[in-house]
């Protein structure tokens, strides 16, 4: 069963602001990973962040889409099987992480 999907309201423009097939794209994956976003170690789709000098995202996970150059930030709410979709972004020189980074706290 998948888990519930929710958008902070700055991922949700992010998503308005790509293009059609590319949001097509990117729901496709979210979707698909919804299935069983728990981190990869735990048999799930999500591929763990971490912290280091410039963001504090331990805890989060990224989908990659890497014909598009586009990341996907999301964080889980485990007692309610919810997925929070922080940030929607090109990859650009860990500009999406410092935006996720910017918008959690």
């Amino acid at each position: 069963m998948a888990w519930a999907i929710e958008y902070f309201k700055e991922a949700q423009k992010d998503l308005a602001k790509i293009d059609h097939s590319q949001k097509l794209q990117v729901l496709k994956a979210i979707e698909k990973v919804s299935q069983n976003p728990l981190p990869d170690y735990e048999g799930g789709y999500g591929k763990p962040l971490s912290n280091n000098d410039t963001t504090k995202l331990a805890g989060y996970y990224k989908i990659k889409l890497l014909k598009l150059g586009i990341r996907i930030v999301y964080g889980l709410v485990k007692e309610d099987e919810r997925m929070k979709i922080v940030v929607i972004s090109v990859r650009e020189d860990e500009a999406v992480y410092k935006l996720a980074d910017k918008r959690i706290k």
